[in-house]
């Protein structure tokens, strides 16, 4: 690591990048077992980390926590893939065409500011609570926030692009799927690794309500027992399952986009 590493926009190493990730979960682990063994945190608020291990061991080895995990992994891949099915093409037309521009990108505006929590009693008046009730809740709060940020990814792709391909015989109508796509497809990854991670808060709040299994469910539980260590192993589940995700999408950019990175 040299002194430009601190300019703006700099750059670091691939190894010095892992140690300064690594360094950040050392620090807040340590900092969670002081405050927490020395006794400035009262344990009904703050679990040890022993403790919420031991939690942990309890949860998978007599409540099937498995399952859990399996069920809230289900939720969120179901709601995500809809919205991302949904939102690709649409938001690769806003961001491409100004007249569809115009007709959806209001609404779908007005939609993203609509608090996805707020349609719960009306999803379960409409559809039940069953599981479609919870994958609703994830697309209605995933589907137009990706709409937009694909919509944004597309106007990404510099404009002399597009007349350079013009000037080499590309059609109008070919452009879309032989320029624009390929160009953003990069950035649309970034934003669906985005979006992914938002889903993981609304399956927590869908599985809060008329749910009977999930990870968001059993910390309900868990909170009106008091038990605040499986509560914390809840909220460590869902981090590592989001890094999971988080590294799996990276991986994916790295290996079909590697030109994107140069």
């Amino acid at each position: 690591m040299t002194g430009k590493s601190f300019e703006p926009q700099g750059s670091i190493g691939k190894r010095m990048y892992t140690v300064f990730g690594a360094l950040t979960f050392v620090i807040v682990f340590l900092a969670w077992f002081v405050v927490t063994n020395t006794g400035l945190v009262d344990p009904s608020f703050l679990p040890t980390p022993q403790h919420t291990v031991e939690s942990a061991q309890q949860l998978f080895a007599d409540h099937d926590f498995v399952k859990d995990i399996g069920i809230s992994t289900y939720r969120v891949l179901a709601g995500f893939l809809i919205s991302a099915v949904i939102a690709l093409p649409v938001g690769l037309l806003i961001g491409t065409y100004a007249p569809i521009d115009a007709f959806i990108e209001p609404i779908t505006s007005f939609i993203r500011y609509l608090p996805a929590t707020a349609f719960i009693p009306l999803f379960i008046l409409w559809i039940g609570i069953d599981e479609s009730e919870k994958i609703a809740l994830i697309i209605m709060g995933s589907l137009p926030q990706l709409i937009l940020m694909v919509a944004v990814d597309v106007r990404k792709v510099p404009h002399d692009l597009v007349e350079v391909s013009y000037t080499l015989g590309t059609k109008p109508s070919r452009v879309l799927t032989k320029i624009i796509l390929p160009a953003s497809m990069p950035h649309i990854v970034d934003s669906l690794r985005m979006v992914l991670g938002w889903a993981w808060t609304y399956v927590v709040v869908a599985e809060m309500v008329g749910a009977s299994a999930g990870i968001g469910y059993m910390m309900i539980q868990s909170q009106r027992m008091l038990n605040v260590g499986n509560i914390f192993v809840g909220l460590l589940t869902i981090g590592l399952l989001g890094l999971f995700f988080d590294f799996l999408f990276m991986g994916i950019k790295k290996v079909f986009f590697r030109w994107s990175e140069t």
